[in-house]
């Protein structure tokens, strides 16, 4: 059981940091000018979003 909260985390792990890279890409593109603070709340937010996935993995481990 544990093993399926952890492809659940991952899967929204995922997810989240391809939705970041997609709004990054098309805001630097539609604004480059404001490419170094955009990829620096992307890497934040990817930062965020991975130790929700670290998390899940935990809890998957905890439950077991």
């Amino acid at each position: 059981m544990g093993v399926i909260g952890y492809g659940l985390a991952v899967i929204g792990a995922g997810i989240g940091i391809g939705l970041a890279a997609f709004g990054a890409s098309q805001g630097i593109a539609r604004q480059p000018e404001v490419q170094g603070r955009l990829f620096t709340v992307f890497i934040l937010g990817c930062a965020f979003v991975e130790a929700l996935g670290l998390i899940g993995f935990v809890t998957a481990l905890i439950v077991r």
